[in-house]
């Protein structure tokens, strides 16, 4: 089973859609193994966006994401990486089909709500950066057995 990270930027936990967003999530049959909120420090923010390092919107990318508290998640379930990237839609909301959630709640390309772990091997070093192991649960729920 995968697991990847979901952060609810800060532009979603102001316009108070993060019950919306997690919500739709588990719908899913996404499973949280892990939850928190946090008010993400510059330090934090340059290791996260490290790929963008150098590009011109490297910056902006650290002012947006450290200006609010946002809410960090470790979702587990089948196939949940492309999941949770086909749940969020186009990166640029005027481009995501509805139904998604920048599609239905995006406003445009830089408040686009939610980040989702983009490959397996993104998702383990972005868990990494704000989880601990002690701070993943593993559980079994009932449903579990219809989903998967």
């Amino acid at each position: 089973m995968e697991r990847s990270l979901v952060i609810i930027k800060p532009d979603a936990v102001q316009r108070g859609l993060s019950g919306a967003i997690i919500s739709r999530l588990e719908q899913k049959g996404l499973k949280i193994a892990a939850m928190k909120m946090l008010h993400i420090d510059r330090e934090l923010a340059q290791r996260h966006y490290a790929v963008h390092k150098g590009k011109p919107f490297f910056q902006d990318l650290v002012e947006f994401i450290t200006s609010s508290p946002v809410i960090a998640i470790v979702l587990q379930g089948n196939g949940a990486v492309e999941m949770i990237r086909q749940m969020m839609g186009d990166t640029d909301p005027s481009q995501a089909r509805s139904g998604t959630i920048r599609g239905d709640f995006g406003i445009d390309i830089g408040h686009n709500l939610v980040h989702g772990s983009d490959s397996l091997e993104n998702a383990s070093l972005e868990i990494d950066l704000f989880f601990s192991t002690k701070e993943i649960v593993s559980y079994d729920r009932e449903m579990d057995a219809w989903i998967y």
